[in-house]
């Protein structure tokens, strides 16, 4: 009624131990729900394959209902009804003419992702970030033949492991205080 959205992020509910999202009955009431990662300091992780495949499954058994979830709408849930929640849906979420152009190539020959007898059911329970190859955001190509174009990889491992090292000991001095 009100045009609210739900985002939610299984990996982080589970880790914090939040609870369990109804996400069937969100969905039949009309709610928008949208998936998410809550960020690195509450899932580890900003994976939306694991998110899809977590989200799914955690559906089914929260409604005790197998077809709870489907992977098209676990799909829909990273994508369009994501960009819904945004209020970007006439922008992004969806490959259209006239949106920005943000899209993945998966590789579908993997050993995980074979046999393939159902693309979207393994792009949620097969899939995993490693067999993406390359990746489009606003039509410019960041990733090819799973190689970053964009940042030098080596420098911001090295400034991370910098920033980590200045974080622990500021940590440790503020511990022993």
């Amino acid at each position: 009624k009100t045009g609210a959205s739900v985002v939610h992020c299984p990996a982080s509910n589970l880790k914090l131990a939040s609870g369990f999202c109804p996400v069937g009955k969100l969905l039949k009431a009309g709610v928008n729900v949208a998936l998410g990662t809550d960020g690195a300091a509450s899932n580890n992780s900003l994976n939306m394959f694991s998110e899809m495949r977590l989200a799914s499954l955690l559906a089914k058994g929260v409604a005790s209902d197998a077809e709870c979830l489907p992977a098209k709408d676990a799909i829909r849930m990273a994508t369009i009804n994501g960009a819904a929640a945004l209020g970007v849906a006439d922008k992004i979420g969806s490959l259209e003419v006239g949106k920005l152009a943000d899209m993945i190539i998966v590789d579908t020959s993997s050993v995980n992702m074979i046999p393939l007898f159902d693309v979207l059911s393994h792009l949620v329970y097969c899939c995993e970030r490693t067999n993406v190859t390359d990746v489009w955001v606003q039509g410019k190509r960041l990733l090819e033949n799973r190689q970053l174009r964009t940042i030098d990889v080596v420098d911001v491992k090295k400034k991370c492991l910098e920033t980590f090292e200045i974080v622990k000991q500021a940590l440790e001095q503020q511990s022993k205080a």
